[in-house]
């Protein structure tokens, strides 16, 4: 069995972990506050150069469908707009994320990128719906294509939103709001890739129809991302139990620290799309056990399930039940 001082670490334990928080009826305990930030990776110089990126290319790609005829090049145009709109709204998350708390926002605006991967998730919808709408479209009125420039911009295109990804690639796994970024970029290199198989199947066989089944195969994939990141989006608002936190494996945790006899009131959330938080009311009945208690529980707490920002009650008579003992309903 471990004990508290298993988990002891020189320095801060990575979070701000409270004893004390008041309720009525209750004994107010110490107060141990461990300051630590741990603030998202900054990708602002990857947002700049992908938005700068794919403006230049949104204009000479409409500028291209324009003088060629092409609707295609000026729909997916369209689409890529909607992302360079999309890199906006999640670097416009990414930096509200690192502002500090203030008076009104006590924890900032850190659930701001929660926020902007919802609507990147939304906006990747709604481009899938306009491909879909225009792919449906041309299957029954196959439009004549010219596969020559379409796949010379296309190909561009597949360059740019390639390297436009790999900024991002890092961070997509640690970070909803980049993972959305990420997919965006990824989506649209998918699309280009797909206009330029469609543009030599079309100039070999010169059969119309090539190019709307290429776009349904692509939206098909496509899909497949979208739903992942409006699933794990849309958890995160519901201020669900982070993914990678095993709330199981946190209560029995906190239940086997030394001098706690019960545990109520546990709740785990996410602040951010990198940052979590917690709370819970420990029963005590050998009295508050003092800050290094609560140092050690913190330093577990972040090292083992990554929790930056814990907050503990400690309550030390059994006898006297807790308004908020019964709030879980599942425990």
């Amino acid at each position: 069995m471990e004990t508290k001082h298993d988990h002891v670490a020189n320095g801060d334990p990575g979070g701000d972990f409270h004893a004390g928080h008041s309720h009525t009826g209750h004994s107010h305990q110490g107060h141990s506050r461990q300051g630590h930030s741990h603030a998202p990776a900054s990708f602002g110089r990857a947002f700049a150069i992908g938005i700068a990126l794919n403006t230049a290319f949104v204009i000479a790609e409409a500028g291209a469908g324009l003088y060629y005829n092409s609707m295609a090049l000026v729909a997916d145009a369209g689409h890529n707009l909607s992302d360079v709109l999309s890199l906006l709204i999640a670097w416009g998350a990414s930096v509200l994320a690192r502002r500090p708390p203030s008076a009104r926002f006590t924890y900032g605006l850190k659930s701001s990128s929660i926020l902007a991967a919802i609507a990147n998730a939304a906006l990747l919808l709604v481009a899938l719906g306009a491909i879909l709408v225009e792919t449906l479209r041309r299957f029954g009125d196959p439009a004549p294509v010219a596969p020559g420039p379409i796949m010379i911009v296309a190909a561009i295109g597949i360059v740019i939103n390639t390297a436009t990804a790999l900024l991002f690639m890092r961070g997509r796994k640690g970070d909803l709001n980049i993972r959305g970024a990420y997919l965006h970029m990824v989506a649209d290199a998918a699309v280009s890739a797909g206009v330029v198989v469609a543009g030599l199947l079309i100039w070999w066989t010169g059969l119309a129809w090539i190019d709307p089944i290429t776009s349904l195969a692509i939206v098909g994939v496509i899909a497949v991302g979208t739903w992942g990141l409006l699933k794990d989006s849309v958890r995160m608002g519901l201020l669900a139990v982070p993914e990678n936190i095993d709330e199981g494996a946190v209560r029995r945790r906190l239940e086997a620290l030394p001098g706690v006899a019960a545990l109520h009131d546990l709740h785990i959330w996410p602040m951010s799309t990198t940052q979590s938080a917690l709370t819970a009311h420990l029963v005590m009945p050998d009295g508050y056990p003092g800050d290094e208690f609560l140092h050690d529980a913190a330093h577990l707490l972040h090292q083992d399930f990554s929790i930056e920002h814990a907050t503990l009650q400690i309550e030390t008579d059994m006898d006297r039940f807790c308004a908020l003992q019964n709030a879980e309903g599942f425990s």
